[in-house]
């Protein structure tokens, strides 16, 4: 089974990429995970992020944007002491405000997945991708979703990163051409 040349030799990022990235989220309290995961990525790996995850998770009151919404001083002093996850102040401090800035926007759209895929029309763009290492790290709608993000904002996800989470959460599919899940995902869309 040939995969995308990035996840190849690691179990983890293996079954993430077959399982997970790239295939279409609707669901907002996933969409508000991987928004939270992504921006505490910012400068860093995937994997350091993928390893991570239940800690965060659980660090995170299961990625419930309407608890993290209400974290006090005293809840981020506990965060910043809590070596399972990224002890990084602005990002915890960013990911309270995004939640808060998250539940607006469900409040304005109905849903957040509403808004985010209004960018798409509502229909992943399937990308036809060689090579991984040749793969836009944005694109003109990474920065249109970007800017509006933090127009409305959203703290630690510039075009870099709001390019990721859209391929992270299916919104563009940029599995390679020879990797079984563009194939997959194409046909769906």
């Amino acid at each position: 089974m040939k995969r995308c040349g990035w996840c190849e030799g690691d179990s983890l990022y293996e079954n993430y990429h077959d399982n997970e990235w790239g295939v279409p989220i609707y669901d907002d309290k996933k969409l508000f995970e991987f928004l939270v995961l992504e921006s505490f990525q910012a400068g860093l790996s995937w994997i350091t992020i993928l390893r991570k995850r239940e800690h965060f998770r659980a660090a995170f009151d299961d990625f419930d944007a309407i608890k993290i919404a209400d974290y006090t001083e005293e809840k981020t002093a506990k965060l910043l002491q809590n070596k399972n996850i990224i002890r990084h102040q602005k990002k915890i401090e960013a990911t309270i405000n995004n939640a808060k800035v998250f539940l607006a926007i469900q409040k304005e759209f109905t849903s957040f997945s509403n808004y985010l895929w209004a960018f798409v029309n509502h229909t992943p763009i399937n990308n036809n991708i060689i090579d991984y290492k040749k793969a836009p790290s944005k694109t003109l709608l990474s920065n249109q979703l970007c800017k509006d993000l933090k127009k409305r904002g959203i703290k630690f996800m510039g075009s870099t990163t709001t390019y990721a989470f859209m391929q992270a959460i299916g919104m563009v599919n940029d599995h390679e051409v020879t990797c079984f899940k563009h194939q997959k995902l194409t046909e769906v869309n």
